[in-house]
């Protein structure tokens, strides 16, 4: 068996290789990698163009997507097919750093001014975008700005990486996008990072600085007073936006747009419509459940997000009970992203070199930059323009004697012979020989000659406007400002961020750009009053943190929650329910006959209370259902009898965990749960029913539940209304019939919650009870003043009863309405018939309304406007007096 050997001599064998070895020191060698990798990052990569804002990937981004004519009136593009154009002719790096760029120039929440399109999931605030091959993009509006002449010598370009084609070395940029969409990126030694601003404002600041050169920082800051975030939001202070503008360098603090409204009609929230700049929902939810967790956040009992792209950003965060809202809101602020701080870090690359500029420093840049580009493309339309008038010129010399031009062409053995003659016979240069050897026959028509008369003379005014230009300052700045107002015309939009500053007294108040009109001034208003809300509660969040660091997390929390201050609980005939001061009741009970009216003012309950009591309302079924008076809209002070503001106390009926709703259960009366500043026990409640019974409940109630029976209904009835009765009190009772019984309330003893009550007015045949009321011993006395023109004072309990025809469609019959004294009509004992209220008169069968209570007494159609009633009558059984319209509410 033949054997083989194994051949081990490698191909490359050190010793007959000579060596060549160069002998650098490390720290040299270190230095100069180092310094170079460093310029790489900072001049290729890191740091944006002071000019044109623009990385270098985002700018061959921006331009081979022009190229490519991707305009925003072109169909979208694969976003790969984009990415292997830009890598394959312009960026040798990988695609991911590619698309990532792209990316971040479409999405609206990181860009003032988005200058890509983008078609498809391109991430969110939270979330990242899905992979190129699944989305598609083309140029946004503002990127035809950017791109704006740049094949007319705008702008230098060189070559590419591979030496094969040629890349702008910067944009012509018709909008300021340094200062209109920032930027940020970290290089070596050095960072950027920069805040969005407004395009009008700084548009406006470019143009006054042009006007005057030496303007000082203030001057520009009334032109752009400061940020202007993508998703709005607030600014609060600026003193950070001053010193970022002075010197390059700043921080400002950010804070979300949240308001208060009620959810559902029991419960209040912290409703966020509009965060800081770069933060998402998830990052502000995640920091909520651990700051509630840990117990750093007291007063939340849950946190939703219910953003999405048609509605916007909306985070609902719900308030326990009893907590003060503006003090969990300050604790969220203090804790959470909901405020959060930029730092502005002003760092571009001026002349290939890195730069910290201020506010002014940047449009100085940007408007000399502008300069350069309309200078250097009117020299090329004007280069271009001289081009073509010499040959339209050598053309019109032609065509005086064109017969002879196609005699010489014609016997010319070649066409440079022809050239040649041309040029001798008719006095051309060689590049007007040339341009008339290519015209076609069609061109030698008598129309043409009149064409290119009409093309010389527009060539020469256009090429003596260009001239005028590039000959005077004055009118290069001229064409500038003009450009600059177009951009602002086709891309500006109104500023979406609120500016809030200190006032001389330590309050917040807004900060409008001048000559902004945009509408911002209210609502920057709005959220400097809710701004200056939050002082109020500093002293309350200090000593909750104070408590939440001593491990004290039950005075934390109490220290967060609403003070218990005294006041009104009020509730209108259109049912809204609300909470008060406690001068609304003194001005409810010092209310004239001539006093005027509002909208809501048809008070039905009005009772005192304390902000951390709680309060029952009554419903048609006979069930009372608990609810906190702090979760009560307040109204403010001067609102004194307008319930305009409140909730719909039928929507609190609804929320209890004890009883599902009755179909058709609707809310009656509010009453105290808890006796006043006097003390003392709350008198027993009297309920009087549809059917005629009357029941004065005890007070009796179960310690677990949030809703229970106070009545035992038979079928078919209902409660009218319920209210505290002593026993000195009167109850009356008023039936469709026109009989009214009023007797004390001692007369009906009080009962469990149980009980069914008793009989409290004995109805005739086919008649039910109208009006029931509850009238205080010390309210049935009449006592009145008349002056000329009638009453001018007049206290009292009245009765208004209305007559009608009881075959009418509710609503379309007016009646006629009286209104008496109570203590015109006699007390009779309970269970009796009582005696006639109203006297029928022809057409009229029963009491269409009726209506017991304290006078002055406000009437109001179903459309609000008000209907007069008549003058009191003390006659007990008169027949009243027509109205003007029929009454819907009364109160």
């Amino acid at each position: 068996m033949a054997s083989h050997r194994r051949n081990t001599t490698s191909a490359y064998d050190p010793r007959t290789v000579k060596e060549h070895i160069v002998e650098t020191p490390l720290n040299e060698e270190m230095s100069k990698s180092f310094l170079e990798y460093a310029y790489s990052v900072i001049y290729a990569r890191a740091l944006p163009d002071a000019r044109d804002g623009l990385k270098p990937v985002q700018r061959r981004i921006i331009y081979q997507m022009g190229q490519m004519n991707l305009t925003p009136d072109r169909p979208y593009m694969k976003s790969a097919r984009v990415v292997g154009e830009v890598m394959g002719k312009l960026h040798p790096h990988g695609d991911s750093a590619i698309y990532e760029a792209m990316v971040r120039l479409a999405q609206p929440f990181a860009m003032r001014l988005p200058l890509v399109d983008g078609h498809g999931n391109f991430g969110s605030l939270d979330d990242g975008p899905a992979a190129s091959r699944y989305t598609e993009a083309r140029l946004g509006p503002a990127a035809l700005a950017m791109n704006a002449d740049i094949d007319e010598d705008t702008v230098d370009f060189t070559p590419n990486y591979d030496n094969k084609l040629k890349e702008p070395t910067v944009l012509p940029s018709a909008i300021p996008n340094l200062l209109v969409n920032g930027g940020s990126g970290i290089a070596v030694g050095m960072a950027t990072n920069m805040a969005t601003h407004n395009l009008g404002e700084v548009v406006a600041a470019a143009k006054h600085l042009m006007a005057h050169p030496d303007a000082t920082l203030e001057e520009l800051m009334r032109y752009v007073p400061g940020p202007d975030w993508p998703g709005g939001g607030i600014v609060i202070g600026r003193d950070g936006i001053r010193e970022a503008y002075e010197t390059g360098r700043g921080t400002l603090t950010t804070r979300s747009k949240t308001h208060i409204e009620n959810v559902t009609a029991r419960k209040k929230a912290i409703v966020v419509t509009e965060l800081p700049f770069m933060v998402g929902p998830e990052r502000v939810l995640e920091r909520i459940s651990e700051g509630v967790k840990s117990r750093k956040l007291e007063g939340i009992t849950g946190a939703i997000d219910l953003t999405d792209r048609h509605n916007g950003t909306r985070i609902v965060i719900e308030i326990k009970t009893g907590y003060d809202p503006d003090a969990v809101l300050a604790q969220l602020f203090r804790h959470t992203p909901l405020q959060d701080n930029f730092t502005i870090n002003n760092v571009a690359l001026v002349d290939g070199r890195p730069h910290t500029m201020g506010l002014k420093e940047l449009l100085q840049v940007w408007v000399e930059h502008r300069r350069v580009v309309v200078r250097r493309r009117s020299e090329f339309r004007r280069r271009k323009a001289l081009e073509r008038l010499h040959l339209v010129e050598g053309l019109l010399l032609a065509m005086v004697d064109i017969d002879e031009v196609i005699q010489v062409i014609r016997s010319s053995d070649d066409a440079d012979a022809a050239k040649n003659r041309l040029m001798a016979v008719f006095d051309l240069d060689e590049v007007q020989a040339q341009y008339i050897l290519d015209l076609r026959l069609r061109r030698l028509t008598r129309m043409s000659r009149i064409e290119l008369e009409a093309e010389r003379d527009d060539l020469k005014q256009r090429i003596e406007e260009l001239e005028r230009i590039l000959a005077s300052a004055e009118e290069l700045d001229r064409v500038v400002v003009d450009e600059m107002d177009q951009t602002v015309t086709q891309y500006g939009t109104p500023r979406r961020t609120v500016l809030l500053d200190e006032g001389p007294d330590g309050s917040l108040v807004p900060v409008v750009a001048k000559g902004d009109d945009s509408g911002l001034a209210r609502a920057a208003l709005e959220a400097a009053q809710a701004a200056t809300s939050l002082t109020s509660v500093q002293a309350d969040v200090a000593a909750a943190n104070a408590a939440m660091k001593a491990g004290e997390t039950e005075a934390a929390a109490a220290a967060l929650q609403i003070e218990d201050e005294p006041c009104v609980v009020m509730m209108s005939a259109t049912g809204l329910i609300a909470r008060a001061t406690p001068s609304a009741m003194d001005v409810y009970e010092s209310r004239s006959v001539s006093d005027k009216r509002v909208s809501d003012d048809q008070i039905t309950t009005i009772f005192t209370t304390s902000t951390r009591a709680t309060y029952a309302l009554i419903t048609s079924a006979g069930r009372l259902v608990l609810a906190h008076v702090a979760d009560l809209p307040a109204l403010p002070p001067s609102q004194t009898l307008s319930v305009t503001g409140g909730v719909k106390a039928d929507e609190l009926i609804g929320m209890t965990e004890s009883t599902d709703p009755i179909d058709g259960e609707h809310v009656v009366s509010a009453i105290a749960m808890t006796p006043d500043e006097e003390g003392g026990e709350l008198p027993p409640l009297a309920l009087g029913t549809r059917g005629g019974v009357i029941k004065r409940w005890n007070r009796e109630a179960p310690t677990t539940m949030d809703s229970w029976p106070v009545i035992d209904l038979k079928d078919g009835d209902e409660v009218l209304l319920a209210a505290p009765a002593a026993d000195e009190d009167r109850l009356v009772f008023v039936s469709s019939d026109s009989s009214l019984l009023t007797f004390e309330a001692g007369n009906v003893r009080p009962q469990g919650r149980t009980a069914g009550g008793m009989a409290g007015i004995r109805l005739a045949e086919g008649a039910h009870v109208a009006a029931f009321n509850v009238v205080p011993a010390g309210k049935v006395a009449w006592t009145y003043e008349e002056g000329e023109n009638g009453l001018t004072a007049a206290s009292g309990a009245v009765v208004l009863t209305v007559a009608g025809d009881a075959d009418a469609l509710p609503g379309t019959e007016n009646g006629s309405a009286k209104v008496t004294p109570l203590e015109m009509y006699p007390t009779k004992g309970r269970a009796t018939g009582g005696v006639r209220s109203q006297r029928f008169l022809k057409g009229q069968n029963t009491l269409i309304l009726a209506w017991v209570g304290l006078y002055p007494l406000h009437a109001s159609s179903e459309s609000g406007s008000p209907v007069e009633l008549p003058k009191p009558d003390m006659r007990r059984d008169g027949s009243g007096v027509d109205l003007t319209a029929p009454i819907a509410i009364i109160g």
